[in-house]
């Protein structure tokens, strides 16, 4: 599948490829790309099941990296956030031709199976909101914002919500693709991509990090203030380090 993309800065520049956690969108790199990576050429995507990309299933790690494959056909630098840095791992893994290095943003390399079901027992049933000030309540009271401007999650947030049948607004993903990612995510966690690789982790995430012990030497590992939303929690340190990783 072809998947929705947005490009920021040259046409003609190094292309860096970003990919979002489950229930969010390539806009959560909008800031990232106009402030911190003009000197490259920044592609952002939804993927299946999220925004603007097609829901249809299935929604497997295999799915997922092929619609990659077809979107992206050139090699590129990778970031991804969560599930997004699961699905560079994996990628990296089965093309590695085409990831020239990889940022890993607090990856959802792998969760117990009784966390995963807990989320996905989170997402099965659709929760609607009366105001975009409902929903970014909803976010802060999910314990999982730790340190972020509300101003900051108020203005990224806004384009997620849309109009929901029932009433209300609901936010723009395909549950059942949510409920598929969380069973991905509670596998084994794919090996470190053997290319140049960054991976940040927030210092009070909740997601763990399953490679313990000195990272390899092709592997540099940072830790940043904050949760698991490392692009809101901390997001100057975060930037630092992709753009020093990157050069």
């Amino acid at each position: 599948m072809q998947l929705h993309t947005e490009q920021w800065g040259p046409g003609d520049a190094p292309l860096v490829v970003c990919l979002h956690g489950v229930t969010s969108r390539l806009s959560r790199y909008r800031r990232l790309a106009r402030e911190a990576l003009g000197g490259f050429r920044v592609v952002g995507v939804d993927l299946r099941g999220h925004g603007e990309s097609g829901w249809s299933p299935p929604w497997d790690v295999e799915t997922h990296v092929a619609d990659l494959l077809e979107t992206v056909e050139e090699p590129a630098a990778w970031i991804g956030h969560s599930f997004g840095g699961l699905l560079v791992a994996e990628l990296a893994a089965r093309a590695p031709e085409r990831v020239e290095r990889a940022v890993l943003l607090d990856p959802a390399l792998h969760v117990d199976p009784a966390t995963a079901l807990t989320q996905a027992e989170t997402v099965r049933l659709e929760t609607t909101f009366g105001s975009l000030d409902d929903y970014v309540d909803y976010r802060f009271a999910s314990g999982t914002i730790l340190r972020a401007p509300r101003e900051l999650v108020e203005a990224e947030s806004a384009e997620d919500l849309v109009p929901s049948e029932a009433g209300g607004l609901r936010v723009h993903y395909c549950r059942s693709a949510i409920v598929a990612a969380w069973s991905e995510i509670a596998t084994p966690p794919p090996p470190l991509p053997t290319c140049p690789t960054l991976v940040v982790l927030g210092e009070g995430t909740w997601i763990p990090y399953p490679y313990a012990g000195a990272p390899p030497a092709n592997v540099e590992v940072v830790t940043v203030p904050g949760g698991h939303t490392v692009l809101w929690d901390a997001y100057d340190e975060t930037a630092e380090a992709i753009v020093r990783f990157l050069g």
